[in-house]
């Protein structure tokens, strides 16, 4: 990853949900894994929720934390695959002022190398809302790690070169202005 020499880093405020039917906060394993990393990394956990795969009910706590200025990024887990019970996707979209197609797409392809041609059934996606960038990836542990690991941890890093969403997330203003690739 390229670090940009000038720019400190810049701890967010992430809030964690857990969309699941089933899972406690003591069987959260996906969700866990989140909060290590964010946390090993220097963010701050904003918040945590487990919410079973309802549309209503995952917009409505995720509307709440888009309209907290104090969280700058949601992580959510579950409910991207294609089974009657899996709306993340369907919950979320509606929020997005815009749609962030990339982490999908970068999603599936790192996933290949991991599960095979079973990446096809992640509907990994993301989007921003009111300064909040939210990221949804699958409910399993090692889905969770992966997109953290090679995708999210370095996109909200301010000092990412060339880009990052820090600078449109963050409450002080931030100096990470995508720079050009020459």
């Amino acid at each position: 990853m390229a670090h940009h020499k000038n720019v400190e880093f810049v701890p967010l405020n992430i809030s964690v949900l857990t969309v699941s039917d089933t899972r406690t906060l003591e069987t959260d394993t996906s969700g866990q894994a989140l909060i290590d990393r964010l946390e090993a990394e220097g963010h701050k956990l904003a918040d945590r929720a487990i919410v079973i795969d309802d549309v209503y009910k995952l917009r409505a706590k995720v509307s709440q934390w888009i309209a907290d200025d104090n969280v700058q990024a949601i992580l959510l887990t579950g409910g991207t695959g294609f089974t009657s019970r899996d709306n993340t996707p369907e919950a979320m979209i509606p929020l997005f002022d815009k749609q962030v197609e990339g982490f999908g797409e970068l999603f599936r392809h790192v996933s290949y190398q991991q599960i095979g041609s079973s990446t096809v059934q992640s509907r990994a996606l993301a989007g921003i809302a009111n300064r909040t960038v939210i990221f949804c990836m699958p409910g399993s542990p090692n889905a969770c790690k992966t997109a953290w690991d090679e995708i999210i941890k370095s996109q909200l890093d301010a000092r990412h070169r060339p880009c990052n969403f820090v600078e449109m997330v963050a409450l002080a203003p931030v100096d990470t202005a995508c720079e050009t690739r020459s």
